[in-house]
């Protein structure tokens, strides 16, 4: 087999590999085919571009492939080809390892493959491409969802369990994957993923654990939504079924944390992306999460919050005083998300294994190795 068709094998083996050295991948498919789900090493640099590809179809459909493919050439020929062939070139140099993929590893990433060859450059072609690849990720979410044992953080909103599972060696940080906050008022800059690649993303954080033979992975308690995106259907259900550990904090600590996530590091955000108009846009980003609950806050307490986070915003913006939000902070954690959470645990205590502050949890975290610790 010359260089030009080396192909490397969709075997599980290698697959893994390839995810958990995070190989760089260049990924040749039509960029409306990358948008819908990708990989995180992966680089877009397509063969076609959405028109063309859309073109070559319909000649596909009307005259068949041999139709189809004399059009592809025509398309991308001349100044086009050699603008094409630079740029995988030039992602080459700087990611020699890189390996190459279209969708079914076939048409597409052939003749990227002979193109690059006849320029000079060698690239391992994927085989199965992206189809392979996904179906992988896929069984091996599936499969260590049932594999692994999990161990749930719980605690009330405000107790620091994104900053507990950042502190771990061996965790899975779904909000993190899903660029939300998994609350009404989790909505982050930058919107979220699509539920593809946010499952590919679990799919290689899990591999990357298993991989380091972790014996527990600590998981954030999470609703099944987070956000838009769906917590995948077995990693769910290994979560509702595994032991859970609580974190308990004051209602001022919790103030405090809230104030940080949601306030001082989200404006931050709001800065950066919106740079004329930030607090515009950060006002509208709380006051419409507080319009999402206004119902389960009722007649008596949203009012009260909401008049409580209006002074609050004037404050911060006329005189730049961010403390007044822990007013309208504090009344909500008392008023909706502590009963709630209240609610919740208790129809969940049969699984609890550990309940304490963010110090005692670490510590307890650091000694866990009997599965005896484990057990309610």
């Amino acid at each position: 087999m010359s260089a030009q068709s080396a192909i490397a094998p969709a075997s599980d083996a290698a697959l893994s590999d390839l995810f958990v050295s995070d190989t760089p991948l260049l990924d040749v498919r039509a960029p409306v085919e990358f948008q819908r789900g990708a990989f995180p090493t992966a680089v877009n640099l397509p063969l076609l571009n959405d028109t063309e590809r859309s073109e070559i179809g319909i000649r596909y459909k009307h005259a068949g492939q041999d139709a189809a493919i004399a059009l592809g050439h025509e398309l991308v020929s001349g100044e086009t080809r050699a603008q094409r062939v630079a740029a995988w070139q030039e992602f080459i140099r700087h990611n020699p390892e890189a390996k190459l993929y279209c969708f079914r590893g076939g048409q597409r990433s052939k003749i990227v493959q002979q193109w690059l060859g006849e320029a000079g450059d060698n690239i391992v072609r994927i085989e199965g491409g992206y189809k392979a690849m996904r179906r992988f990720l896929i069984d091996t979410l599936d499969r260590l969802s049932r594999k692994q044992q999990f161990i749930i953080i719980a605690g009330k909103t405000g107790v620091g369990k994104t900053e507990i599972l950042q502190q771990l060696s061996a965790a899975l940080d779904l909000e993190g994957r899903a660029n939300h906050r998994g609350s009404a008022f989790g909505r982050r800059v930058g919107g979220q993923p699509t539920q593809i690649n946010f499952e590919n993303h679990i799919a290689i954080d899990l591999l990357k654990l298993d991989t380091r033979k972790a014996p527990h992975i600590f998981v954030e308690d999470e609703s099944r939504a987070v956000g838009s995106l769906s917590v995948p259907q077995l990693l769910f259900a290994a979560m509702r079924s595994a032991p859970l550990a609580v974190i308990e904090q004051s209602l001022s600590e919790r103030s405090n944390v809230i104030l940080n996530d949601y306030i001082l590091a989200n404006y931050a955000d709001f800065e950066q992306r919106y740079p004329d108009d930030h607090f515009q846009h950060f006002a509208a980003y709380l006051r419409d999460a507080l319009a999402r609950i206004r119902r389960r806050l009722g007649d008596k307490h949203f009012p009260v919050i909401d008049q409580a986070m209006e002074s609050a915003l004037h404050a911060h913006e006329q005189q730049g005083e961010v403390l007044g939000h822990r007013e309208w902070i504090t009344q909500l954690l008392s008023h909706y998300y502590d009963p709630m959470y209240d609610y919740q645990l208790a129809k969940k205590s049969h699984r609890l294994v550990f309940r304490g502050n963010r110090e005692e949890f670490m510590d307890w975290s650091r000694h866990l190795t009997s599965p005896e610790v484990l057990k309610p």
